[in-house]
């Protein structure tokens, strides 16, 4: 494996399950993979639980690793071609990846949408550019439209907690105060379609996932419907696409509660973190013994490492 963007890049789903379940029985077993070898990871935005279970993957690897806060740690980076630099900033990625490149064999980047352009957002400006122009392995630790080790973690949570061969998941938009990209969303999505889970999405209207993404998967407007009978309820915000990264709606009857858990199949309780309790879902629901949020984060770790341990065997 090349690079690791979205699941396109994986060899098969099958393939992908089997790697992460090995190394998370066998997490030291494939030190010698990363023997010698440097990972940077490069955060345009902020993180906890991408940086910490990325750079502790690439540890269990037997990897070096640097991390990198750019706009805190170093110059500030100008991504748009063509610009006149005569402003804030000095140092254009042009220059930087590839520098970046020379002193690593694997290159993780973070970069959230900006909400300022659809097209540069969904063309992935700014980690497209670093797999043009790195000349070594990208790892996406979430882009603009798609978050790939949470996708491939939240697989394997499910895997690991669904009680019978066909599960049905449901991901449902819950209130948040700010304007959240769709990445995390889209990427679940598309994950999901690779399975053969009964997935529903429920959301207010306005709150379509591109059509690329969502395809022909069921929506459902009535939330409390698409709980009926639901084996994993994963909750998560994301602002508009369609009048682009707006907020459409902050109505709290979409609040992941009690009462609208008591419609599912006793269906177990995700979320990405970091979650606004009693906006996106309530404490009676988070704090239940249905909860896996704890479980599904220590996956981030597996499934990181799963992703290490297929591009360090074709390095």
């Amino acid at each position: 494996m090349k690079n690791f963007i979205s699941v396109k890049d994986i060899p098969s789903l099958q393939y992908a399950l089997d790697v992460a379940f090995d190394v998370k029985e066998n997490p030291f077993a494939y030190q010698h993979l990363g023997k010698n070898k440097t990972m940077v990871l490069i955060f345009f935005n902020s993180s906890l639980r991408t940086r910490l279970s990325t750079q502790k993957a690439a540890m269990n690897m037997g990897m070096n690793t640097m991390v990198l806060n750019v706009n805190e740690d170093g110059w500030q980076l100008e991504s748009d071609l063509g610009v006149v630099m005569d402003g804030d900033k000095p140092e254009h990625l042009l220059e930087a990846i590839p520098v970046i490149g020379q002193y690593c064999d694997v290159i993780g980047v973070r970069s959230f949408a900006r909400f300022q352009n659809k097209e540069d957002d969904y063309s992935e400006k700014i980690i497209s550019q670093f797999v043009e122009y790195a000349g070594v392995p990208v790892v996406s630790m979430e882009g603009a439209t798609r978050h790939p080790l949470q996708s491939y973690a939240d697989l394997v949570t499910i895997e690991e907690f669904k009680q019978k061969e066909r599960p049905k998941v449901v991901l449902t938009w819950a209130p948040h105060p700010r304007a959240l990209p769709q990445a995390v969303a889209n990427s679940f999505v598309e994950w999901m379609r690779e399975t053969d889970y009964e997935l529903v999405v429920t959301h207010p209207e306005g709150y379509e996932l591109a059509p690329d993404f969502i395809g022909n998967v069921k929506v459902e407007y009535n939330q409390k419907k698409a709980f009926e009978e639901a084996d994993f309820i994963y909750a998560k915000n994301w602002a508009s696409y369609s009048s682009y990264g707006q907020i459409l709606s902050k109505d709290l009857s979409w609040t992941v509660n009690e009462e609208k858990m008591a419609l599912t199949n006793n269906a177990k309780f995700m979320h990405c973190l970091p979650v606004r309790r009693n906006v996106v879902v309530t404490d009676g629901v988070i704090d239940s013994k249905n909860s896996i949020v704890v479980p599904q984060a220590a996956n981030r770790e597996v499934t990181a490492q799963a992703v290490l341990k297929m591009i360090l065997e074709e390095l």
